[in-house]
């Protein structure tokens, strides 16, 4: 398939976010709309996107343009005013953003989050001895990757930990996409209404009785006598977990993955158990070279032009993620993995959106990444991924694993 000629939205041949080979390895037609069609349209699904680095900066940071009020899901029947309810914030511009922000700001704080390091510590300390004890051969995703986020999130929350396995099962479908479905299907809604569900229940059960979680600090978060609805409580704890775990359970598969790919940078970070220092440039250079989160949508309040092609108001647009992380304009060798890119490169890095959208969890995830890894740095000499095995997670947004069987040889 060939491109229009310059000047023209790149409608002759198609993006497909839902293309199961696209979700294998996306970053050459990533590389090919940089290059040809830094503003693409796909007519038969009728959305834009924007590739580069520059044009998804400015539209992060752009409001009265590129807005929120839709979602942010590809998905068709995810996308509408009502995409707040289950989207939380994400799903508002404005000042109903910035007060259900704030609101949930008080409850989910820094410190919060800082004073989970010990419970991560000894998550982590848990699932190392319980994978590490026997010939060192498992899946890191099931026995470790998918369970630890998941634990953090749902202590944080007050999930039960006979809840927690079901939890993760469904926000697992929540975000699973079937071959040849170009929306929702059936059993990712059913997901979502179970999740809901789940969550209103907790939340009952906190109005009768507050407990120290952040359910119940949700409850009790107050600015000027405003408070937090219980369906804005639950669009929170959804977005929590669909969002905040599945994208940490990606970020750790996909730093193994990576890293075992390169023996060289390997054997540096392995080199000494008393040395972690590699430990942050390896999860902001996986957060780079392969993000967790690879697109997001937006609607347009006003036309857009690039290059003489122009995405009318009203539309929906992606911004790539995946994409602009990846643009040879701001990256050096952009498509090697590399944990010594100079830090000037890394801090370009729109893993985590921009503007006042910047994920809340920025800061969660990269503490659980930096406890967990610092963690097997003084634990393993020596690690295999099985990439012949490796079984990818099918999602229009979410990049990672489903699978990962490695091997790990203690110290």
């Amino acid at each position: 398939m060939t491109l229009l000629e310059p000047g023209h939205a790149a409608s002759s041949w198609a993006l497909d976010p839902y293309d199961y080979d696209f979700q294998e390895d996306p970053y050459p037609a990533y590389a090919r709309l940089r290059a040809e069609a830094p503003l693409y349209y796909n007519a038969e699904q009728d959305f834009w996107a924007l590739s580069r680095h520059a044009d998804v900066v400015a539209a992060f940071r752009d409001d009265s343009t590129y807005s929120n009020a839709m979602g942010v899901s590809v998905d068709k029947s995810a996308w509408g005013p009502d995409a707040h309810k289950v989207m939380s914030f994400l799903g508002l511009d404005g000042q109903r953003q910035q007060r259900l922000r704030s609101l949930v700001s008080r409850a989910f704080t820094p410190r919060r989050v800082r004073e989970l390091a010990p419970r991560v510590q000894e998550l982590t300390d848990h699932y190392f001895d319980l994978v590490l004890e026997g010939d060192g051969e498992f899946d890191w995703i099931a026995e470790f990757a998918g369970k630890l986020p998941m634990d953090v999130i749902s202590e944080m929350m007050g999930v039960p930990v006979e809840d927690r396995a079901e939890v993760r099962r469904q926000a697992d479908l929540v975000v699973h996409r079937e071959e040849g479905i170009r929306d929702v299907p059936p059993a990712a809604m059913e997901s979502s209404l179970w999740l809901v569900g789940y969550y209103a229940d907790m939340l009952e059960q906190r109005k009768r009785r507050r407990t120290d979680d952040l359910t119940s600090a949700l409850l009790d978060a107050e600015i000027d006598g405003d408070k937090l609805l219980d369906q804005e409580i639950i669009a929170f704890l959804f977005l929590m977990v669909v969002a905040g775990n599945e994208t940490t359970t990606k970020l750790l598969g996909n730093a193994l993955f990576h890293l075992a790919a390169n023996p060289e940078q390997l054997r540096q970070v392995l080199a000494s158990p008393d040395d972690v220092s590699l430990v942050t440039p390896w999860i902001e250079e996986t957060l780079r070279h392969d993000t967790s989160s690879q697109m997001l949508a937006r609607h347009l309040l006003k036309d857009v032009e690039v290059e003489g092609v122009v995405a009318p108001a009203d539309s929906k647009m992606l911004l790539i993620i995946g994409s602009a992380n990846r643009d040879e304009r701001v990256f050096t060798d952009p498509a090697r993995f590399d944990i010594g890119r100079p830090k000037e490169e890394l801090s370009q890095i729109v893993s985590f959106g921009g503007g006042r959208h910047f994920c809340l969890g920025a800061n969660l995830a990269r503490l659980e990444a930096r406890i967990v890894l610092e963690e097997m740095v003084r634990r393993v000499r020596h690690l295999e991924v099985d990439a012949t095995t490796a079984r990818r997670v099918h999602s229009v947004s979410v990049r990672g694993f489903a699978g990962l069987d490695v091997t790990m040889a203690t110290r």
